[in-house]
């Protein structure tokens, strides 16, 4: 038996792999999806998304990509995965996603494909769209000077391509290598970690999508899981994981503070805890949490 069976679960809680049923539409998230998808729609040209690890960029690129119907775009999602890119894979890339055929291994010529594809594209009344993750993998001048040139793929009065960059912070000293580019940013939203209340609402979603009839955590468990997590959705999911797992192994029906501290001291957190302790307003958020929790075990 797993603690899946254990707690009477349909599917794992707290996986970090990319699962769309999980998705967590926190307050900062559906305004930062709001603001990219303006960019695009209003064809803005270049939009910038910057986050800590672990704070769900790549969750919300997906969702973007979900959100942009293919009657109304041409739209498609590339992961920069090391920083030996060059400009010239860059293009041919964004060609192929884009629909050229047969990319030439010129660059003038193969802009020139582009542009013709970007043409007809804008003749269907279909808008082009390139997101970009990982985007803090392009540290050199030479790739932000073609992303610039891309932009320039335009008609009087319109762009033709929208490049969406979704990044860690050092996406900035990318962006500050060209500064007419970053000049260029038309839309930018910093992902924060999430606060103790976002951390409770997040913790609970996800147990509720796997199946789960009631709540798994005690109200300080809860308060343990923000501070040794930072906030951090990734933290988050990773320890919940390891402390549904404990607890199983030790036989309890919940996950209790000592749970936490065990599982924290296993994952080397619980000496450093990632957000101090708060001294003035833990009663409050405790008793804020207990009230939260006694309202899903109503609606259970």
């Amino acid at each position: 038996m797993s603690y899946i069976e254990h707690y009477g679960l349909e599917r794992e809680p707290f996986s970090n792999a990319p699962d769309a049923r999980f998705y967590f539409n926190s307050e900062q998230h559906e305004q930062a999806l709001l603001r990219l998808m303006y960019a695009v729609d209003s064809n803005k040209g270049f939009a910038v998304l910057v986050g800590g690890v672990g704070t769900g960029k790549t969750t919300l690129a997906r969702r973007m990509l979900d959100n942009l119907p293919e009657d109304s775009y041409e739209s498609s999602l590339l992961v920069m995965v090391h920083s030996g890119i060059t400009p010239e894979w860059i293009v041919t890339r964004i060609a192929l996603q884009l629909g050229v055929q047969d990319p030439s291994s010129d660059c003038l010529k193969l802009l020139k494909q582009l542009y013709t594809r970007l043409l007809e594209l804008e003749s269907e009344g279909r808008r082009a769209v390139v997101l970009i993750d990982e985007a803090q993998m392009l540290h050199s001048r030479e790739l932000m000077e073609e992303f610039r040139g891309l932009l320039n793929l335009e008609i009087p009065g319109k762009k033709l391509l929208n490049i969406v960059f979704f990044g860690l912070p050092e996406v900035e000293d990318c962006l500050a290598l060209d500064e007419p580019l970053a000049q260029r940013v038309a839309v930018k939203f910093h992902l924060k970690s999430f606060t103790v209340e976002t951390t409770l609402s997040y913790i609970k979603h996800r147990l509720q999508i796997a199946g789960a009839r009631r709540m798994l955590f005690s109200s300080e468990a809860v308060q343990l899981i923000y501070r040794y997590a930072g906030g951090v959705p990734r933290l988050i999911n990773t320890i919940c994981d390891n402390c549904l797992l404990e607890a199983y192994l030790r036989k309890k029906k919940d996950v209790n503070a000592n749970i936490i501290h065990s599982v924290a001291g296993d994952l080397g957190l619980l000496q450093q805890p990632l957000v101090e302790k708060p001294h003035i307003q833990e009663r409050d958020d405790l008793d804020e949490i207990e009230n939260m929790l006694d309202q899903l075990e109503q609606k259970a």
